[in-house]
């Protein structure tokens, strides 16, 4: 796929997911007074650290602030008009019955309306 997000769709032909390794790093996990959003594991006799920092590394992600988008006006031929038309909000399980149930008029739109499902 073009977009950089492509990868993700073909993910389960990359790499395949071990419970197990995910199992036995959060055993590893040291419970102290750290901020809410880091996790502290052992790694033989290494303390590590993983935060939204090493998130935004590791999957080009970024945190921030929110930005108000009730001030942009529809735009004509989106995929909101073609996959959603006359809906104002859009719910999860809209999105589910699309991407799950609709053909697509090009290959990006997959791409934006999983990565929009994911996010949810």
């Amino acid at each position: 796929m073009a977009s950089c997000f492509g990868h993700f769709l073909m993910i389960h032909r990359e790499m395949k997911f071990s419970g197990g390794i995910i199992h036995r790093l959060l055993l590893k996990e040291l419970h102290h007074n750290s901020p809410t959003d880091e996790m502290h594991f052992m790694l033989g006799n290494q303390s590590v650290r993983f935060s939204k920092v090493e998130f935004c590394l590791i999957t080009g992600l970024r945190f921030g602030v929110v930005p108000d988008t009730t001030m942009y006006a529809a735009v004509e031929n989106s995929i909101h008009e073609w996959y959603f038309p006359g809906a104002g909000e859009v719910s999860l399980e809209q999105i589910r019955g699309v991407v799950t149930g609709a053909e697509f008029r090009k290959e990006y739109v997959v791409v934006k309306l999983c990565l929009l499902y994911m996010l949810n």
